[in-house]
């Protein structure tokens, strides 16, 4: 009789078909991986695909300008609701000065987390000063230095409130039509996103 006949080893058993097969499914779990983010970067890079919808209400500041490209040098380790007077502080700005103090008001226990200010570029009237001192014990008040503000905003000379975060960079901007409602679920939701201040 002849030799009986060794079967064959499993790894001389693998057919070419099994080979491509375990390609495959090696591509496809790196497709898995690397696919998001290559889609990710190439919608961030031809912004394609980016929805139109926004869940904020002011304009959003993603330049890198901070507080001291206003014209306004000041230190803030919490949020600040900062209110810019180019010109005189009258009816629109003293409107954004009272909405501020109320949306801080209105945080409930989050208000130590954030603080309201004005800037202006000119003197306040005697009247409205008086008035800051007595009604508005916590609002923080400074200089504003109107060069430096008209090349960071283009001349704007209207009043504005602008969010700031901890750090001193401009998030949000809000002309003075703004709705309170609006800005304190801003306020709100950029507090719950945020571990500082």
């Amino acid at each position: 009789m002849g030799a009986a006949m060794n079967p064959p080893s499993m790894s001389e058993a693998k057919t070419p078909a099994s080979r491509r097969k375990g390609r495959l499914q090696l591509l496809l779990i790196l497709l898995g991986v690397i696919g998001p983010m290559i889609l990710a970067t190439g919608m961030y890079k031809l912004q394609f695909w980016v929805p139109d919808g926004r869940s904020y209400h002011g304009e959003l500041i993603g330049n890198g300008q901070t507080r001291a490209d206003l014209g306004v040098q000041a230190q803030e380790d919490r949020w600040q609701m900062l209110v810019t007077a180019p010109k005189d502080c009258s009816v629109d700005c003293q409107q954004l000065v009272y909405l501020a103090r109320q949306i801080q008001i209105g945080l409930g226990r989050d208000a130590s987390r954030a603080s309201h200010a004005l800037a202006a570029a000119q003197p306040l009237t005697a009247d409205y000063d008086a008035k800051l001192t007595r009604e508005y014990p916590q609002l923080q008040r400074y200089p504003m230095d109107l060069t430096t503000f008209s090349k960071a905003t283009g001349d704007k000379t209207a009043p504005q409130l602008w969010i700031i975060d901890p750090h001193g960079n401009l998030v949000l901007r809000y002309d003075p039509t703004v709705k309170g409602k609006d800005l304190l679920n801003d306020l709100r939701h950029l507090l719950k996103l945020s571990n500082i201040g």
